[in-house]
């Protein structure tokens, strides 16, 4: 017979939220297609019309909490194209306990390119957010990473005040680690926010990734000096170049967000993200 908090463990864990979304695309005669699509749980992907092959994630789940779990697998084949990006803001709530996790698995064929551009991922007070990104590029292959935590909806007067994220990135090309990086965030978080040299009070940060990339690459970031709302820092080693954001909120950081991702992909963001 098992007792009260046995019990409760049990219940706790059958509620939780689940979902799981594996998309693979090829070329065929010149445009990229869906080569395997599978859902699972509260996680589906829908494909808008448009010149160019365009996945939007959505989480019927309305958010995510402790002890939910969610993951992406996408492959994009030799030649193939293709920019995912997600309904709305992802938001993750408070946690009794356990983490909300979350598993990015990109691999990106050579010759192909992909473009990762999540709407941003909402913190709430008390939230606990384990995520890892992997990314396995082929030699020749081109990717767009773009990954934003804002920590409560300022216009809202929220603010968080303790939480937990854990934030890992492994990113290889032809097989050799590029970049490796894990963020770990815990405790009270809006007085480690406070800090001068972590976020001098700003609420929103990012993370933007392009390979392959050199001194062009942050250069064409550099020139947009004067049109940033928040603070950015941009650099370029082992073929990629990344830029590091933080600002006073989501919507100086959205901002700053758009301007980088026009710069490095020529096409802009997602029309999702103008709704």
């Amino acid at each position: 017979m098992i007792g009260l908090h046995e019990r409760q463990a049990v219940t706790f864990a059958r509620n939780r939220a689940t979902g799981c979304v594996e998309l693979s695309v090829h070329a065929a005669e010149g445009v990229s297609r869906r080569r395997r699509v599978h859902e699972e749980g509260s996680l589906r992907v829908r494909f808008p019309n448009g010149p160019a092959l365009e996945a939007v994630t959505v989480n019927s789940a309305g958010g995510m909490t402790g002890g939910d779990r969610f993951s992406f697998d996408i492959s994009v084949g030799a030649g193939a194209g293709l920019t995912m990006t997600t309904a709305a803001a992802e938001k993750i709530y408070r946690s009794l306990g356990p983490d909300t996790e979350i598993d990015v698995r990109l691999a990106v064929s050579a010759g192909a390119a992909l473009q990762w551009l999540p709407q941003e991922t909402i913190l709430f007070d008390s939230a606990r957010l384990a995520r890892s990104i992997e990314v396995h590029l082929d030699d020749g292959a081109e990717v767009l990473i773009a990954e934003a935590v804002v920590f409560g909806r300022a216009a809202m007067g929220e603010t968080v005040r303790s939480g937990r994220l854990t934030d890992r990135w492994r990113v290889r090309i032809g097989g050799r680690l590029v970049f490796a990086e894990n963020l770990v965030l815990d405790g009270d978080v809006a007085s480690i926010l406070g800090r001068r040299a972590v976020a001098a009070g700003g609420i929103a940060c990012a993370t933007l990734l392009r390979a392959p990339g050199d001194e062009r690459t942050v250069e064409a970031v550099r020139v947009l000096g004067d049109d940033f709302a928040g603070e950015v820092g941009v650099s370029t080693w082992n073929g990629i170049a990344l830029a590091r954001l933080c600002a006073a909120n989501s919507a100086k950081l959205r901002h700053d967000m758009m301007k980088i991702i026009a710069a490095w992909s020529g096409s802009g963001v997602p029309r999702l993200w103008l709704n």
